[in-house]
């Protein structure tokens, strides 16, 4: 990572100070910042890294490497390779969002974002939301793909924000699990909230946040069924936990138990799941709309790779 390399000779009235004091005397880092520099290997003293305890003698050469901090939520315009474009009209833009791709920048993702590329695009997304959300109504994991809206007028924000929160959105799905669920069609009511042990996981939890799956199956296999899936809530992770909860996991979903023999002989390295419709009022006609996704290619094949299995 490139920065600012600044290099000075110690002054005589700081002789005998702590590096990290001097470090902040010369160049107004706090002492903190000054400390983390040092601590991180960007300080050399005389030709040879210090410790923020070392004393500094008048003369000697202070280098500093400060790197550039890069804003983790910060919008980088790039265009990436597989969105593609459903629907673009003055108020709404859908896409069909590939796996791998996040849809806002977030601490710890350095990856490939939707908002990233719709503003390398040339697409004039709404400005409500937080700087690195705008536009955004609704979300994908990034081990998700399928159909996504994002909002390009404020007024459509604000209309299908409302619309999602008042469960007026039509999200369809389809999630192709291990084994056969029991009954055949069903519900799960379960609550979810953040997984004890696994700050990046979710678990059906007492004290969660209520949660309701609608779930259909549409072919049962030897090994798998696929399904279709209403959701009448949006939780982070919700399908991938309840299925996980009924003891039927998305097939390739390793991080909710699901077998990973399986998902090799399959050739899945994500959980198969996949946004495939979504219907709601058109902000600007007022119209009911519905916008499509097929499979991608790595879904498709593992489900004839199930569906031939005997």
């Amino acid at each position: 990572m490139s920065g600012d390399r600044r290099v000075v000779l110690v002054p005589e009235g700081l002789a005998g100070e702590r590096v990290d004091a001097a470090m902040a005397r010369m160049f107004g880092f706090s002492r903190s910042r000054s400390a983390e520099l040092i601590a991180e290997g960007h300080v050399v003293l005389d030709g040879t890294t210090v410790a923020k305890s070392e004393r500094v003698r008048a003369g000697a050469m202070l280098e500093v490497e400060i790197p550039v901090v890069v804003d983790p939520l910060a919008v980088v315009p790039e265009i990436v390779e597989g969105i593609g474009i459903i629907h673009d009209d003055d108020d709404i833009v859908v896409i069909d969002k590939p796996v791998g791709v996040a849809v806002h920048p977030s601490p710890g993702w350095r990856g490939p974002t939707v908002v990233g590329h719709l503003a390398g695009a040339g697409f004039r997304i709404a400005t409500s939301g937080a700087s690195e959300r705008q536009g955004i109504v609704q979300r994908l994991d990034v081990g998700t793909s399928g159909v996504m809206v994002i909002c390009k007028s404020e007024s459509a924000y604000s209309i299908l924000k409302n619309a999602f929160r008042r469960r007026e959105i039509e999200k369809v799905y389809h999630a192709l699990v291990q084994g056969h669920p029991d009954p055949h069609t069903g519900t799960v009511d379960a609550p979810i909230g953040r997984h004890p042990r696994s700050d990046w996981k979710f678990a059906v939890m007492s004290d969660g946040r209520a949660s309701v799956t609608h779930y259909a199956t549409l072919e049962a296999h030897r090994f798998a069924s696929l399904l279709e899936i209403h959701l009448e809530t949006g939780r982070t992770h919700q399908i991938r936990v309840h299925m996980s909860a009924l003891k039927h996991p998305c097939v390739g979903d390793l991080t909710y138990g699901a077998d990973p023999t399986l998902a090799r002989r399959v050739g899945l390295e994500r959980q198969w799941l996949h946004a495939v419709r979504l219907g709601f009022v058109h902000p600007g006609t007022g119209e009911p709309v519905s916008y499509e996704s097929p499979y991608p290619a790595d879904l498709a094949d593992a489900l004839e790779v199930v569906r031939e299995a005997h």
